[in-house]
């Protein structure tokens, strides 16, 4: 199942588009929560995939709604350099981290450090903590 963005996830996106520098306190002062929450928001979008990177880089492939027409909107308005508007009721589809496929429902979550792995099972999140054991250990030392 997608994850849905929540209000504060999609005024920190419009925050953002308009200047990917800000930082989380200009932001959270600009949207009136707290510069931990903004970075609480904005770490669980870059570790779902939707932020890409460092400056806003949205994958709008993972975007969907009850109106694919937004979306296709959202796109066009992009590659012609108008302003973005982020509208309610955009989700973001995730990917399993061990097998690819889609994840359904509620994900299976493996936290490992600052970090967050979404899971379409918990055998998949079982494998990939088999597999990948000592480095999830490494990391959870520090």
């Amino acid at each position: 199942m997608p994850i849905k963005l929540d209000e504060i996830d999609l005024a920190m996106l419009e925050s953002l588009a308009k200047d990917g520098r800000k930082s989380f306190r200009q932001i959270s002062r600009e949207i009136k929560v707290s510069a931990p929450t903004v970075k609480l928001h904005y770490e669980r979008l870059l570790n779902i995939g939707l932020i890409k990177g460092v400056s806003l880089d949205l994958d709008l492939g993972k975007l969907e709604t009850s109106a694919s027409a937004k979306i296709g909107q959202i796109k066009h308005n992009v590659l012609k350099g108008h302003k973005l508007k982020f509208d309610r009721g955009l989700l973001v589809r995730i990917a399993c981290d061990y097998c690819k496929g889609p994840v359904h429902d509620r994900p299976s979550i493996l936290k490992v450090g600052n970090l967050e792995r979404f899971f379409c099972c918990t055998s998949c999140k079982t494998l990939y903590n088999e597999k990948y054991h000592g480095r999830i250990e490494s990391l959870s030392d520090r």
